[in-house]
């Protein structure tokens, strides 16, 4: 299997399933009387693990727990487990994470398949320690609120969020990486991340690009499956940009090149299968005409012969547009 070959595995259809998947289950879930059901300590004893020094270094303490699918309403027991630094709440029916404010040590939290709709009123931005967060398959909507001083990676998939005003840039200092596909977004404005380097956007709705400009140090960037029909808003502010993935959209002129050409000097990878654009006769060679420094296109490495092709190409492109301007 290519690298792009597992890259659609990973951030494109099958996963995408996977989520939708999750969705409906959730929803039948929604349709059934859910019993209230607490964290019991019966419940907590064989989820723990990993032995470690507490904080003052005098004492022992387990700080890993996997409580995952227990059908659980509330975790409100959690408040004294303040030791924890790895939890695993997911596959639950939680739709408060309150008692978590206790559990200042948390470094990583996985709440995937719950019912949180929102971060207004959640302790996340309280916990100062936090480095790895997902609530994927939730019923979160927006994303007002959420904060983390130490959170570097954030996963989002498969929510319903439709805009990302709100976020709390000033606290996510030092988010790396945002997983957002399957989701409903149909601009990417308001992702205003100063260390941000790893944005996935697959499978929203979004047709336009916006607010990029603040991303300056995004290397990798993944749009697959939207409907994008033009790359305008990819600019010069871009300029750690190494991996760009739209297969699946809209694009269908030579004019999203010239808009790539912004990031011509970092981009290594661009993956633009699947857009009209990319069925149209000398694809490749149009567009390592406008992009000379790519080594990947699509699933494909660049060779030296077409890599020689398109700079003839532009070559006498060139020499064409001097005869014209001597004429004028």
């Amino acid at each position: 299997m290519s690298v792009f070959d597992e890259d659609d595995v990973l951030h494109g259809e099958s996963e995408g399933e996977g989520q939708k998947e999750g969705q409906e289950e959730d929803a039948t879930c929604e349709e059934k009387q859910i019993e209230p059901c607490s964290l019991t300590q019966d419940m907590i004893v064989p989820g723990l693990s990993l032995l470690c020094r507490t904080g003052n270094g005098l004492a022992h303490a387990f700080v890993k727990l996997d409580i995952k699918d227990r059908h659980l309403t509330d975790i409100v027991l959690l408040r004294s487990f303040i030791h924890l630094r790895f939890l695993d709440i997911s596959s639950n029916y939680l739709s408060d994470l309150s008692p978590l404010a206790a559990l200042t040590q948390l470094l990583w939290l996985k709440g995937d398949g719950n019912r949180i709709e929102g971060f207004q009123g959640q302790p996340l931005g309280q916990l100062t320690y936090l480095q790895w967060l997902s609530l994927a398959v939730n019923h979160l909507c927006d994303v007002e609120g959420l904060g983390g001083p130490s959170l570097e990676s954030l996963n989002l998939i498969g929510n319903g969020i439709q805009r990302m005003a709100g976020l709390e840039c000033q606290s996510l200092t030092n988010l790396v990486t945002l997983e957002l596909r399957g989701n409903r977004l149909e601009t990417t404005d308001g992702i205003y991340l100063p260390n941000l380097r790893c944005l996935y956007l697959a499978q929203n709705r979004i047709t336009k690009l916006e607010g990029l400009e603040k991303l300056e140090r995004l290397t990798t960037l993944h749009l697959r499956d939207n409907q994008l029909e033009t790359l305008d808003g990819i600019n010069l502010s871009m300029n750690s940009l190494q991996y760009l993935n739209v297969r699946g959209n809209l694009v269908f002129s030579l004019q999203a090149l010239q808009s790539l050409m912004a990031v011509a000097q970092t981009l290594r990878t661009l993956v633009l299968v699947e857009n009209p654009l990319s069925e149209t006769d000398d694809y490749r060679l149009c567009v390592l005409t406008y992009l000379p420094l790519l080594e990947r296109l699509d699933k494909e490495p660049v060779s030296p012969g077409e890599r020689s092709e398109a700079q003839e190409r532009m070559k006498e492109f060139q020499d064409s547009r001097e005869q014209e301007d001597q004429h004028t």
